[in-house]
C-alpha cells in the first residue's frame, strides 16, 4: 500500500491549522501559543502524549493566571509600580526586613487586620503600601489603591448623584483597600460620614492599609468630629499592625 507523503503532510497541516483556529475560538490563548510553538520548534516530538497534554494544560493555566494578575493590577489603579524585592533596607528609616517579609506573606489580609504606615514625607510609605498591594494582586486578592482625599471627593459626588451605595459596595468587596495620604486634607461633615461608612462596611471582614504623615495618636483630631472619630478609630486601631518610618526623605538622598 503506497502512502502519499505530501497528502499526509498536507492533512496534518490542515488539521493543525483547524486546531489552532478552534483554540482561538475557545479563547485558549495559553494552549494556542504553546501548540503553535510546538509546531514551529518540533517540541512535541520530544514528549510523550501525556507530557504534551500536561504541557498544554499548564501553559493555559499560567496564561490565565498571568492575565488575571494583570487585570487585578490594572483595576487596583496603583500610582506607580512597586515590589517587595526592590525595597531599600540600607537606609536607616525604621523599616525592618523581617517585619516586611512577614507582611508580604499577607496573613494580615487573611485575618482581616488593618495596617498603618506612618512617617514624614519621602520615607517610603506609599511605596511600601503599593508593594504589598502588588503582592496581594499576585496572590489573587482584589485590591484598590486610592488617595484618601480623592476617594472622599468621589464618594461625595456619588452621594449627590444617588449612586453612593453602589460605590460603597464595590469598596466593601475589595480584599485590600489602600488609603494613601490619610489626613492630608481636612475632613468635612460629609467626608467624615463617608469615611465611617467605608470603615464600618469593611470592619472585621476585609483589610485596609492607611498611610499618613500624621501619627496615629493624632488621627482623632484629624478626623474632627469627636463622635465620628471615636467610631472610626474604635474599629481600626485596636487590631491594627503598624510600621512607623522616620528619617530623611529618600528623594533627597537620591539627589
Amino acid at each position: 500500500m503506497n502512502i502519499n507523503i505530501k497528502q499526509l503532510t498536507g492533512t496534518r497541516m490542515e488539521m493543525n491549522k483547524e486546531t489552532l483556529e478552534r483554540m482561538t475560538t475557545l479563547r485558549l490563548q495559553g494552549m494556542y501559543y504553546a501548540f503553535r510553538t510546538s509546531l514551529e520548534t518540533r517540541q512535541k516530538e520530544t514528549m510523550t502524549i501525556d507530557q504534551f497534554v500536561s504541557w498544554l494544560i499548564i501553559s493555559e493555566y499560567d496564561d490565565r493566571r498571568n492575565r488575571s494578575i494583570q487585570r487585578a493590577i490594572k483595576y487596583a489603579n496603583f500610582r506607580h509600580k512597586a515590589s517587595i524585592e526592590d525595597l531599600n533596607f540600607s537606609v536607616e528609616r525604621g523599616l525592618d526586613k523581617n517585619q516586611v517579609q512577614r507582611l508580604a506573606e499577607l496573613s494580615f489580609i487573611r485575618e482581616h487586620k488593618d495596617l498603618f504606615i506612618t512617617g514624614s514625607t519621602g520615607t517610603g510609605k506609599t511605596y511600601l503600601a503599593t508593594a504589598l498591594g502588588y503582592e496581594a494582586c499576585q496572590k489573587g486578592c482584589r485590591v484598590l489603591y486610592t488617595n484618601t482625599a480623592r476617594l472622599m471627593g468621589l464618594l461625595k459626588s456619588a452621594k449627590a448623584k444617588g449612586t453612593i451605595l453602589t460605590d460603597l459596595k464595590k469598596i466593601e468587596r475589595m480584599d485590600l483597600l489602600i488609603l494613601d495620604d490619610f489626613g492630608m486634607q481636612p475632613f468635612d461633615a460629609i467626608a467624615r460620614m463617608n469615611l465611617l461608612d467605608v470603615i464600618e462596611d469593611r470592619y472585621g471582614k476585609k483589610s485596609t492599609i492607611i498611610t499618613s504623615q500624621i501619627p496615629v495618636n493624632e488621627w482623632h483630631e484629624t478626623i474632627g468630629d469627636k463622635t465620628v472619630a471615636d467610631a472610626v478609630l474604635d474599629r481600626i486601631v485596636h487590631r491594627s499592625l503598624r510600621v512607623e518610618l522616620y528619617g530623611e526623605s529618600l528623594r533627597k538622598l537620591k539627589l
